[in-house]
């Protein structure tokens, strides 16, 4: 049987983990045992924060919903309850985003969601009379 030479397969793949690793401080952009560590760890955070990014998108939408709507003198919930029952269906990034930009187009929103509310809308939102 033939032999088989397999130094540049074995030569292309440290090759491509140390391209992976570049950047990284240290050994872990230099040797190949700690780069193939570094490169695997790597790969699990971003496959983990891909996931987690979309729930710390959407917690920042709400604080910026939230900030501005008490501006107006509204909560937060109260805010998306008025919303619900008056039918309007905008998402929180779409509304982050007029809070942001658009402010005039935010408080016709607000007013909106206002006059939808039952109860007493005229409160103040801390509930104290």
């Amino acid at each position: 049987m033939a032999r088989v030479k397999r130094s540049v397969n074995a030569h292309k793949k440290r090759r491509v983990i140390l391209e992976q690793a570049s950047g990284y401080r240290g050994q872990r952009s230099r040797l190949y045992r700690k780069a193939k560590e570094q490169v695997a760890h790597s790969s699990v955070y971003a496959y983990r924060d891909r996931r987690a990014r979309k729930g710390d998108f959407r917690r920042l939408w709400i604080t910026r919903i939230n900030a501005a709507v008490r501006q107006h003198d509204l909560t937060y919930n109260r805010f998306i309850q008025g919303l619900r029952v008056a039918g309007v269906e905008v998402d929180r990034k779409m509304l982050a985003d007029l809070a942001v930009h658009e402010p005039a187009t935010f408080a016709a929103l607000v007013e909106v969601a206002r006059n939808h509310l039952p109860g007493d809308v005229n409160a103040p939102a801390g509930g104290a009379a």
